[in-house]
């Protein structure tokens, strides 16, 4: 059976133009620096991004937690929203790996507010930690796929640096933002001292990641990144399937967005479901079905016999994610069967 795979834009496979590119890859060893397709990606990513050098990593957790070590100091403070993926999904890596303590904002929809940060930042006192990093998330997983305004980027970036303190992008999925905003990467990428970015998800490609920053930041990064295991020799393989997700798969995300309206749109429709249209403005669908008197679990259940995947957890929400491989034809069929399964309750 081809399933209809809704739980994540992670679980995209390689295009066919990807194999033939990893295929026929050259490479070398890059820990020695001699891949020229490792080399050929970084340049293309640094240049996308408005920034001096990139570095490949091997996940966006491996760049965001690599970044965040190059930034700090042990015993460092940084300010994070309470539900960014730094704090909810890297296996509290912040203080494992760099010895730091979160500070977390409450955000709406995953938006912290300038002056809530600013409010954050520790003072002088010798009983508190030094403020050493701002991290934001753009879009905000958990939060839905919401979008940061590059108004609220600009200004939270006027007051990192007002205070002397470097700003993390965890951009997984930065081109989803761009693409909403119909801005060039570079505009959200210029508010953020360092830019983390995946491969994967919606661009399909199998595996890695970017950091993106300074010459001087990479180097150091790259220390941290060796120490974690992520040296890695004959890398361009999989580096050649990234060159084809910036080059081709950065200019269609508007797809999955109109397809995940599109659901979310026919998920209203539905008695007993909700969804916060105001919310969905990428690829992720966050619906609550409580009103169908079904868990998150059971739905998940029904939808499989039908072959269709989605993350449904022991509550009453479901989550939606468009991608690549899910075409408006697959949305109609989804919406279809889940107005047959609420009718059979």
């Amino acid at each position: 059976m081809g399933y209809i795979d809704l739980r994540s834009d992670t679980v995209t496979l390689p295009t066919q133009e990807m194999r033939d590119a990893m295929y026929n890859a050259k490479v070398g060893d890059d820990v020695y620096r001699e891949d020229p397709t490792i080399k050929k990606l970084e340049e293309m990513a640094a240049d996308i991004m408005g920034k001096e050098d990139a570095m490949f990593v091997t996940s966006g957790t491996q760049g965001n937690q690599v970044s965040i070590m190059t930034h700090t100091h042990h015993g460092n403070e940084i300010i994070l929203e309470e539900r960014c993926h730094i704090i909810t999904y890297e296996v509290g890596g912040i203080g494992y790996l760099s010895g730091v303590q979160a500070k977390t904002i409450r955000g709406e929809n995953g938006i912290m507010d300038p002056s809530d940060i600013e409010k954050a930042i520790r003072t002088e006192d010798i009983h508190y930690p030094v403020t050493g990093l701002i991290c934001l998330e753009n879009t905000h997983n958990r939060a839905g796929g919401t979008v940061t305004p590059i108004e609220t980027m600009s200004a939270i970036y006027e007051i990192a640096k007002k205070h002397n303190i470097p700003v993390h992008l965890d951009g997984a999925r930065i081109f989803n933002a761009a693409t909403y905003l119909n801005l060039d990467v570079k505009e959200i990428a210029k508010y953020a001292d360092s830019v983390m970015f995946c491969l994967s998800k919606g661009l399909c490609a199998p595996v890695g990641s970017i950091v993106t920053g300074t010459k001087e930041f990479i180097i150091r990064a790259k220390k941290y990144r060796k120490m974690l295991g992520g040296g890695m020799r004959q890398a361009g393989i999989i580096a050649a399937a990234g060159i084809v997700a910036l080059e081709k798969m950065t200019k269609r995300l508007h797809e999955d967005h109109e397809n995940a309206r599109l659901l979310a749109e026919g998920l209203n429709n539905i008695p007993g479901i909700k969804v916060d249209i105001d919310t969905v403005q990428t690829n992720i669908v966050m619906s609550d079905i409580s009103g169908t008197r079904m868990k998150g679990s059971e739905l998940s259940s029904k939808l499989l016999e039908h072959g269709i995947k989605v993350n449904g957890a022991d509550d009453f929400n479901v989550r939606f994610v468009t991608h690549y491989y899910v075409k408006k034809d697959d949305i109609k069929k989804v919406l279809n069967v889940m107005q047959n399964i609420i009718k059979e309750q």
